[in-house]
């Protein structure tokens, strides 16, 4: 039994409750506060589908995470697996956004599925209900297949424009990849070190892995920001103000998993500044998700 805290403390589970409001008021308000004087037309529905965009990236990074944890924690017990719910967690999100484009949109779902949007919708869907399946058979490691058809399929949704596709569609596969796998596979590897009591050739082995998806991360992320982002629209467009929070977050996640390396070699606590760590990755998929819905900042070099 878990022993209660000073006097004043929240409790764990009040602390989880409040945490998820604040998502989910961010998640629904946090678009519309973002274009506030900006001018832009808001998106239809931007708050519930900020919510269920927040949902799809949330079961992806839990289910990668997952999938790469396991062979980083070596042997040895393992916590719960969280694989099976987040890809069905995933595939309900990409189901509700279809129908959620058909209801917006004022068009049947037989129209929807044949426009690219809905088609793409449906593959994610479908791609993540085949994941859970997998996770949940004898050979988890298949589900890998379906999540590289889900990361693909929100990579081509995320550049419909004809103009250097194949570059925009390739960052975001790899930007995508590398920010599900920082994310959820700190968040697994925290969980299985809670279960053991520590393990510090568990931390050295993650730390390996995260120092080149960070690469990854930080190479994408700037090319896709100065092929997307105009420079004059960094503070007058939503996207811009989003994407200052975004790498406001990023620095501070940077130096966390900085002080979480200098503790791990001089023998300190590490899963101390990596629990922050994983707090502020979390808020960063937050706003992700915010970016995903706000107006392409590309329209203003439009004529």
């Amino acid at each position: 039994m878990t022993p209660p805290g000073p006097p004043g403390t929240p409790s764990r589970p009040a602390a989880v409750v409040a945490a998820a409001v604040a998502v989910l008021a961010v998640a629904l308000l946090g678009a519309g506060i973002a274009q506030t004087g900006t001018g832009e037309l808001r998106i239809p529905a931007d708050g519930a589908t900020s919510v269920l965009r927040l949902l799809v990236l949330t079961g992806l990074a839990l289910h990668v995470g997952e999938l790469a944890g396991r062979r980083i924690a070596g042997e040895g017990p393992l916590p719960r697996g969280l694989a099976v719910p987040a890809a069905l967690l995933a595939a309900a999100a990409s189901a509700a956004l279809l129908l959620l484009f058909s209801a917006v949109s004022g068009l049947s779902l037989t129209v929807v599925y044949g426009l690219r949007e809905g088609r793409l919708l449906l593959v994610t869907a479908n791609a993540f209900a085949l994941a859970a399946f997998c996770a949940a058979s004898r050979r988890p490691g298949l589900a890998v297949l379906p999540l590289a058809v889900a990361v693909g399929a929100e990579a081509l949704r995320a550049h419909p424009e004809t103009y250097q596709q194949a570059l925009g569609t390739g960052l975001t596969v790899v930007h995508l990849t590398a920010a599900s796998l920082w994310t959820g596979t700190l968040l697994h590897v925290l969980r299985t070190l809670r279960l053991r009591g520590g393990g510090r050739d568990v931390l050295v082995r993650y730390a390996r892995t995260a120092a080149w998806v960070y690469a990854a991360l930080a190479v994408t992320g700037t090319a896709s920001t100065l092929r997307r982002l105009p420079p004059d629209a960094v503070l007058t467009t939503a996207y811009g103000r989003l994407l200052l929070v975004k790498l406001v977050l990023f620095g501070g996640a940077s130096l966390l998993a900085l002080a979480a390396r200098g503790r791990m070699r001089s023998g300190g606590n590490a899963p101390a500044p990596a629990r922050v760590e994983a707090a502020v990755l979390g808020a960063i998929v937050v706003v992700s998700a915010l970016l995903t819905v706000v107006p392409d900042p590309r329209g203003l070099l439009l004529p």
